[in-house]
């Protein structure tokens, strides 16, 4: 039904780059999705202890339905003042919509916390997020990064070992109905969750099922316990959460990016156990770059939604065997 995107990132949708900045002394960074148009976009919020901005506005019921960036951060609240230079920096450029006479770009972001994680931290935290936000705005391009970097530099997971950033696209192949062929369904995702992402200690993945071409490793299953409980000790709420985004050329309506983000808190769910709990803050946004008439077809957008949910699950996987190709001791 599909495969692999070029580079298996949301770099594959044109009109969309990402940018990063990490600080590794601090064990921290901030991540930027750019959308060089206007692009409409909802978010799914299941996880119990969220940090975000500017998410209420991209109910489905809401007036406004395009953004022009979304921001995910390290820090806590303290990383959504990362968003601030995004803001200023594509006001400069004329984005966002008209409000009498200014323009006021649409930025929401998502946070999850990293500052006990032993980095060094700067006593300016707000200060340290506005910078990583410049940086990470003017880094944006169509590079696909994986493992340690951006919002993912200070996360953490269930076993005790690193989180990760990660990503990964998928395409529409020729054998997909007529009006899906050629379309790509890509994720973006930060983990910190308090839940791990392996069966078992691992090495093996949970979202070994949704793999494409040994993309993390092809281990399969493995031998292992997959009811096994691994998660952080001492964990409290909102110190801990899977933050992302999942990214169509599809046209969709807000209330079908909506279904979009959904999609992508399913396969959350399928690569991490436990997932969405009272410890965790996890978010989806879902956004489509189209500008044409959106699918009115529920089959049609069924298979969008089960795109976006096999590709968030290999996201996460994908960041995750990055980082153990770099540290085993994470097992």
């Amino acid at each position: 039904m599909w495969h692999k995107g070029e580079t298996n990132s949301p770099a594959d949708i044109a009109g969309v780059r990402i940018g990063h900045a990490s600080d590794q002394k601090a064990k921290t960074g901030t991540s930027v999705v750019v959308f060089d148009s206007p692009s409409t976009a909802s978010v799914s919020i299941l996880g119990q202890a969220p940090g975000t901005r500017e998410t209420e506005l991209l109910d489905p019921s809401r007036t406004v339905d395009r953004i022009d960036a979304l921001v995910l951060s390290g820090g806590s609240a303290f990383g959504l003042a990362a968003t601030e230079p995004v803001v200023q920096e594509l006001a400069k450029a004329g984005r966002g919509f008209q409000a009498g006479p200014a323009r006021v770009p649409i930025v929401p972001a998502a946070i999850l916390f990293d500052l006990a994680n032993g980095g060094e931290k700067p006593d300016d935290l707000q200060a340290h997020y506005r910078s990583l936000g410049q940086s990470a705005f003017h880094n944006a391009d169509r590079s696909p990064r994986l493992g340690e970097v951006g919002a993912g530099a200070g996360a953490t997971i269930g076993t005790g070992g690193s989180g990760a950033l990660g990503m990964a696209s998928c395409v529409f192949g020729k054998d997909a109905p007529e009006s899906l062929q050629g379309k790509t369904v890509a994720a973006l995702v930060a983990v910190n969750a308090v839940g791990s992402p392996f069966l078992d200690r691992g090495p093996y993945l949970r979202a070994w099922p949704f793999e494409l071409d040994d993309e993390f490793g092809g281990l399969g299953a493995g031998p292992v316990d997959p009811t096994r409980l691994f998660m952080k000790t001492l964990a409290e709420p909102g110190q801990n959460t899977t933050i992302g985004c999942i990214i169509t050329d599809t046209a969709l309506d807000k209330r079908g990016c909506h279904s979009l983000a959904i999609a992508g808190q399913d396969g959350i769910a399928a690569a991490i156990y436990p997932a969405h709990t009272a410890l965790d803050g996890d978010l989806v946004f879902g956004a489509s770059v189209a500008t044409s008439d959106p699918l009115s077809d529920p089959g049609l957008l069924a298979l969008v939604q089960a795109a976006g949910t096999a590709t968030m699950a290999r996201s996460i996987a994908r960041g995750i065997h990055k980082v153990l190709q770099k540290d085993r001791s994470m097992l």
